[in-house]
């Protein structure tokens, strides 16, 4: 029982460093989050749908193309070559966490289930300090924009039947997000060769597979770029 209180403490601590790293995650997955639930409902679907499959999914764009897959045809297998092709990069996101996510213990597997695109860019880049514990900052991190994202479908379900508009160029707030986490990366950073890195591989990728098909290839050249120029970044301070 000794030890009950002093791990509340830690956690508590934790959750109001993590917050405020979240909030502008909240104004992005609440916005699209709505604009999802609504898209469910219109396509016919009640709120149930957005509420379980924002909860177990958790995938953004997974879930807006799972509309149209629900409505069409049965065909399991092209559905689950389509999920892993959409969800491959989260295969590299995971193999730069790995030493993060070390000695976390029970939190780990959420943490590994939670990892969407804006949990990672937190948890990787977070400075935090020394005095909090790492695993619990980024399991709230993951559990606090797990919420935004799945009370925010689960609203827009709900709203569905009250609010008609056409929710085509709605997404594009997710663009508007990353750019924010980049900018944010980029001021962090000493020397900027990493977020260099990101934005040469991109673009290389974009001209030779085109804007269809680049995202794996611009993965997989960040992962062996960042691996092998991994020390000399390092030294130079952009990462830790």
């Amino acid at each position: 029982m000794q030890d009950i209180k002093p791990t509340k403490q830690v956690a508590a601590q934790a959750a109001r460093l993590a917050f405020p790293y979240t909030i502008p995650i909240f104004a992005g997955f609440w916005f699209l989050g709505i604009t999802y639930g609504i898209y469910m409902n219109v396509s016919g679907f009640c709120f149930v749908y957005p509420m379980l499959m924002s909860l177990t999914i958790f995938g953004g764009s997974l879930e807006f193309l799972a509309v149209e897959m629900l409505l069409s045809a049965f065909a399991p297998l092209q559905t689950l070559v389509m999920a892993l092709m959409i969800q491959a990069r989260h295969l590299f996101y995971g193999f730069s966490m790995l030493d993060k996510f070390r000695g976390t213990g029970w939190k780990k597997m959420y943490l590994i289930f939670g990892m969407c695109d804006e949990t990672f860019s937190i948890n990787y880049s977070a400075n935090i300090p020394e005095d909090a514990d790492r695993g619990w900052f980024m399991f709230f991190v993951t559990l606090f924009n797990h919420f935004y994202w799945v009370s925010g479908a689960t609203l827009g379900g709900l709203l569905g039947n009250l609010i008609t508009f056409d929710p085509k160029g709605l997404d594009f707030v997710m663009t508007a997000l990353f750019v924010v986490i980049f900018l944010e990366q980029w001021l962090k950073e000493k020397k900027h060769a990493s977020s260099l890195i990101g934005v040469l591989a991109s673009a290389a990728c974009l001209l030779l597979f085109g804007a269809d098909s680049f995202l794996i290839p611009t993965m997989a050249c960040i992962l062996c770029l960042l691996s092998v120029f991994r020390k000399p970044i390092e030294k130079a301070g952009d990462f830790t």
